[in-house]
C-alpha cells in the first residue's frame, strides 16, 4: 500500500516451493538422520523411575506401618515393676483387677493425668509472677516513651 493506503504497483517476484515431502521417511532415511543425531544413545534404553505418586504411597505405607507397630506396642500389657506399693479400687485403672460385675476392667485408653493439687498451685503462682512482671515491663517502658 501508499502513504494514503492506496495500493501500490504489483510487482513481479520469485517463489521457491518448498523442499520437504508430506509423507513418513522410509527406513534408509529414518536410520541416516538417527545416526548424525547429537542425542544418539542417551534415549535408546527404557527407564521406568517412580513417580511422585509412588514416592508418596510408599512413603504413607511405610508411616501407616509405623502406627500400627506403635499402637501395637502400646496395646501390650505395662508389667507392674512397683512391688504392689500402690492402692487401687476395684475397676478404677487396674487392669489386672476385676470389675464389681466379674469382667474384666476396661483399660484407660488416654494418656492424661490429673495435675496433683502441688502441681496446679505452682502453675497459677508462675502465672501470676509472669502476669505482673510482663506488665510492670510493658509499663516502665511506655512510661519512658511519654516522657
Amino acid at each position: 500500500l501508499e502513504g494514503k493506503g492506496s495500493p501500490s504497483i504489483v510487482e513481479r517476484t520469485l517463489v521457491r516451493p518448498p523442499a520437504s515431502r508430506l509423507g513418513p521417511l522410509t527406513d534408509a532415511e529414518r536410520q541416516k538422520v538417527v545416526d548424525v543425531s547429537p542425542v544418539r544413545g542417551l534415549y535408546d534404553e527404557d527407564f521406568d523411575r517412580d513417580s511422585a505418586y509412588e514416592m508418596l504411597a510408599k512413603r504413607a505405607a511405610k508411616a501407616a506401618e509405623q502406627a500400627e507397630a506403635a499402637r501395637q506396642a502400646e496395646e501390650k500389657p505395662a508389667e507392674d515393676t512397683s512391688g504392689g506399693s500402690r492402692w487401687t479400687l476395684p475397676g478404677f485403672g487396674d487392669d489386672a483387677a476385676e470389675a464389681p460385675s466379674g469382667k474384666q476392667a476396661r483399660p484407660r485408653s488416654s494418656g492424661y493425668k490429673r495435675e496433683t493439687i502441688m502441681e496446679a498451685a505452682m502453675k497459677s503462682v508462675a502465672r501470676t509472677v509472669a502476669t505482673q512482671v510482663g506488665r510492670a515491663l510493658v509499663r516502665g517502658i511506655l512510661g519512658s516513651l511519654k516522657r
